[in-house]
């Protein structure tokens, strides 16, 4: 029998009125129980890539023929409460033997997300599907873990994080955070960014691949590029900052830009601000 990967592959390349629908959903379940276990996932860790990831477009391939196999479906809780999404994509069934904690209040976590022992999920909240979130993260109220999204250990996601997904383009990196990482409130970290280990990115930060970081420890500037994602390095501390607008027009009224500012890399201090409270888990 052929490999998972080269059936994926085979389907996604067909089109879906043709194809084999029995053994095409039998692939993607299969590759589904993968991504629930944490066994496959949409990105890995990779010493032969300068990032240190790797993007597992196959994956992505699965994820996608999923949304096109899956058929409209019902399933609303009552006459109040109504809910439809694709056949192929319940919610994730979760126990106690998962030993994550899922706070009442109306979060979802779609089938096909992995996520490890020890994460506390407060409502609402919302992780779709290809995520991978490790051991021990915190994901605060409204909070947001896009599709394909690699989450490490130990992270904080504060309150209205947004961690976007990346499904398409297939050879797109989904966007990365490390471990030990702490994302405060209202962060929004989109396409083509790598957050690398005990990275802070404080309040109100926004990052995507073209986004320019001025790092004033380093004297540098950061970016990504057509082929390569935005870095963000370890233990650097991002603020929101701005910078001013050189044009005449922009001069005369003050005007100046959004630019988010490594100020400093991570210290004792910083580390007693982001502690997070072992009390809470």
């Amino acid at each position: 029998m052929s490999s998972l990967k080269d059936r994926i592959e085979s389907f996604y390349a067909e089109d879906t009125a043709s194809l084999d629908k029995a053994e095409a959903l039998h692939s993607f379940n299969e590759l589904k129980f993968f991504l629930n276990d944490g066994d496959m996932r949409a990105a890995q860790p990779s010493t032969l890539s300068l990032t240190g990831w790797v993007v597992n477009e196959w994956v992505k391939k699965g994820i996608l023929l999923g949304f096109r196999l899956g058929e409209l479906t019902d399933y609303s809780v009552n006459r109040e409460f109504h809910f439809f999404d694709k056949s192929t994509y319940p919610l994730k069934k979760l126990t106690l033997q998962n030993s994550v904690r899922l706070v009442p209040g109306g979060s979802s976590v779609r089938d096909g997300v992995f996520i490890a022992r020890g994460v506390v999920i407060m409502p609402p909240a919302y992780l779709n599907v290809g995520a991978y979130v490790d051991e021990g993260t915190m994901i605060d109220s409204h909070a947001l873990v896009g599709s394909c999204a690699q989450v490490g250990k130990h992270v904080h996601l504060s309150a209205a994080a947004q961690i976007g997904g990346v499904l398409e383009p297939v050879s797109a990196l989904p966007v990365i955070i490390e471990d030990d990482v702490f994302i405060g409130g209202n962060c929004g970290i989109y396409e083509g960014t790598v957050v690398k280990k005990r990275a802070v990115i404080a309040a109100g930060v926004v990052l995507t691949k073209s986004t320019p970081v001025f790092d004033i420890v380093r004297n540098e500037i950061l970016r990504g590029s057509a082929s390569d994602p935005l870095v963000i390095p370890e233990n650097a501390v991002v603020v929101a900052g701005s910078r001013h607008i050189d044009a005449p027009f922009a001069k005369q009224h003050h005007l100046a830009l959004y630019a988010p500012v490594i100020v400093k890399y991570r210290d004792a201090k910083t580390d007693a601000a982001t502690a997070l409270e072992d009390t809470l888990r």
